[in-house]
């Protein structure tokens, strides 16, 4: 039985893989190998140092077309004094890259020449002359690359550990090289279990999940220099998962184990270590990742070491990136990546559990001087959230959270000109804004939006954390929208209150409408389940203002209090079958093949402030709206009139 440590903090786990990881003595380069140079060599590590074999240029080389002379020998030459040398005898012609002869130090350009025949006049053979009259003297070893200008033998070109670049390659060959020694790949095997996993490709039905965790990872490992072997996947079954890894894990040098790996009675993974090795870690205080395994399996005299992956998307890729990629970088002999850093201030009052090290995915902006970091969705599970992410704030254990405006570090994963080309958007969720982030991208601009609800747009806005906000506020006393709560929400802030569309909205329901959900009185009907969304957003208070006309009481709809932050998201309730109805769309009940039942129509608004309309970042959403073009795509999605599209309201 294996002692391990359970649910540590992140460094005691590195510190205790490592140790082991010396006792097994693979704490360094797993080997070498000589490879040819060429261009399959790109992105290798090298294992030796490149020290020049030869000198580049290994003599004097003619930089420029011209004739080669004696510095001495154009002395006093001017203008209206102009020397004339004598081919062979005083100079001759050289082509770029030509050898300088001996007795020769300097190159004149062949454009500073005037190339003369035996009668003295200008010669038609300018590159065959019988002599050159010359205007300007020239200093010595002017034009000429000297030998050992670029690199001298001997001397280092380039150190072990480097990360081969295109030029790299150029410099080594160079130096003399047609072979290099490099870092051998660190061999990594990825076996998926479980029983509800299904290959990518496969009919999917309730209980089978797809399984494309071991795609993220062996993409990472590639990335990262290592060689990924994608093992097919096997059902949870102890001794099978015991059998398959003895069979392959000779052939590897790591193997990353996608078993169960939280505790409880479907924990293969620590029970799959423990019976082939050592189990070093069970459990480590970072979110996303907690339930990480680590061990070294003893199989035919070997030690391997074994990682035990969690389940989660989410989990399992940053599993990738806070265990994997340090450890193949030390098997190759280079530095573990690190991710440049810029300070951004959040938009939203975060929370994080004292007891971990919290990994928060955030999208960037640039918002007039200020650096923007939104969240995404927190969820173990939500891939897409890697996907949008900009960046990485971590904040240590110990740390409950970060307020609204204050300023964090922020581990980059995109570029900084990529978020200095990004329109940020925060507010209310409209599908119109997915297809707009379509076409921007194709005038260089990035949409990003946080939904975050109407009154959160606004809020947002003021703070100045936001190019623009989607809102669709209804004033229940004048029926009018969102031009009521801009002078509570903004204050003296000039703003353009802009159309965008007008849209229905309904309930979103299951195909043939199962509970005969037609208007809001059948939501307090016994049995049926509503999915609200939540408090700001501009459905909502759409709903609580017709209810009102109504008169139903918000406690007779079984579900007002369970919400979601997106038109998508209520759809998503309904499809899975969590509620019975909501409202949102027509859009968005297509989308997840839903029926809709249109209620009402409404007016949805972009809130610009004036100094990001006239900033040439939003000028292409400007000229994008005006096309038929777009105009035509959001026709075709259902629900949508565009005839107030781009249409100013009114100036603040």
């Amino acid at each position: 039985m294996s002692v391990y440590l359970h649910d540590i903090p992140l460094e005691d786990a590195k510190a205790h893989f490592e140790t082991a990881l010396k006792e097994a003595q693979l704490w360094g380069i797993l080997g070498k190998e000589t490879i040819p140079l060429d261009e399959n060599a790109l992105g290798r590590v090298l294992a030796e140092p490149i020290l020049a074999k030869v000198s580049s240029p290994h003599y004097h080389a003619a930089a420029m077309d011209g004739f080669v002379a004696h510095a001495d020998q154009t002395a006093g030459a001017l203008p209206s004094k102009p020397i004339v040398l004598q081919i062979e005898e005083q100079a001759r012609y050289v082509d770029t890259g030509d050898p300088v002869p001996e007795g020769f130090d300097s190159v004149i350009p062949i454009e500073n020449v005037e190339s003369l025949d035996e009668a003295g006049e200008i010669a038609k053979a300018v590159r065959t002359p019988k002599a050159i009259r010359i205007r300007a003297a020239v200093t010595p070893w002017s034009h000429i690359r000297m030998m050992g200008e670029d690199i001298i033998v001997t001397q280092l070109v380039l150190a072990a550990g480097q990360v081969l670049r295109p030029v790299d390659l150029g410099a080594v060959a160079a130096a003399g090289y047609q072979e290099i020694q490099v870092a051998r790949q660190p061999r990594v095997a990825i076996l998926p279990t479980g029983t509800e996993l299904v290959p990518i490709g496969s009919k999917l039905s309730p209980g089978l999940i797809l399984e494309y965790n071991s795609l993220v990872l062996a993409a990472q490992v590639r990335s990262w220099g290592g060689l990924a072997t994608r093992l097919p996947i096997i059902a949870d079954d102890f001794e099978a998962i015991c059998r398959r890894v003895r069979e392959f894990a000779p052939d590897y040098d790591l193997i990353l184990l996608g078993a169960g790996s939280s505790a409880g009675a479907e924990d293969f993974s620590s029970k799959v270590v423990e019976c082939l090795g050592t189990l070093l870690v069970h459990g480590v205080a970072v979110r996303p990742g907690h339930p990480v395994i680590l061990g070294i399996l003893k199989i035919d005299k070997r030690n391997i070491p074994v990682i035990g992956v969690p389940g989660y998307p989410v989990s399992s890729a940053m599993t990738g990136e806070i265990f994997v990629e340090p450890l193949l970088a030390k098997w190759l002999g280079r530095r573990a990546n690190e991710l440049p850093v810029v300070m951004a201030e959040m938009t939203r009052k975060t929370s994080s559990p004292g007891g971990d090290d919290d990994y928060i995915r955030v999208v960037l902006g640039q918002v007039g001087k200020k650096t923007l970091a939104a969240p995404l969705a927190r969820g173990a599970g939500i891939i897409t959230s890697l996907v949008r992410a900009d960046g990485l704030v971590v904040l240590p254990r110990g740390i409950q959270g970060v307020e609204a405006g204050e300023k964090v570090p922020v581990q980059l994963y995109s570029k900084k000109s990529d978020i200095e080309r990004t329109i940020f958007c925060i507010g209310s969720h409209d599908m119109t804004l997915d297809l707009l982030a379509q076409y921007l991208a194709s005038h260089d601009r990035r949409l990003t939006s946080a939904n975050v609800g109407s009154q959160g747009g606004l809020v947002a806005l003021q703070r100045g954390e936001a190019h623009l906000a989607g809102s669709h506020l209804l004033d229940p006393e004048t029926g009018e929208y969102n031009a009521a709560y801009l002078p509570k929400y903004l204050g003296g802030i000039p703003v353009m209150l802009v159309a965008l569309v007008l849209r229905d909205q309904g309930f979103m329901v299951l195909r043939g409408n199962p509970k005969n959900i037609k208007d809001l009185d059948d939501l307090s009907n016994p049995g049926t389940r509503f999915v609200n969304r939540q408090r700001g957003a501009g459905t909502r208070v759409l709903f609580d203002y017709h209810l009102a006309l109504k008169g139903i009481p918000a406690d007779a709809i079984h579900g007002y209090l369970q919400e979601e932050f997106t038109h998508l998201g209520v759809a998503a309730a309904v499809a899975s079958g969590r509620a019975d109805c909501g409202l949102g769309i027509a859009a968005a009940a297509q989308a997840l093949d839903l029926d809709f039942v249109p209620l009402f129509q409404e007016r949805y608004d972009l809130v610009i402030p004036k100094e990001h309309a006239g900033s040439a970042l939003l000028a292409p959403l400007f000229e994008i709206i005006s096309t038929m073009e777009f105009r035509a795509a959001v026709m075709a999605m259902p629900g949508y009139d565009v005839g107030v599209m781009g249409k100013l309201i009114l100036e603040t």
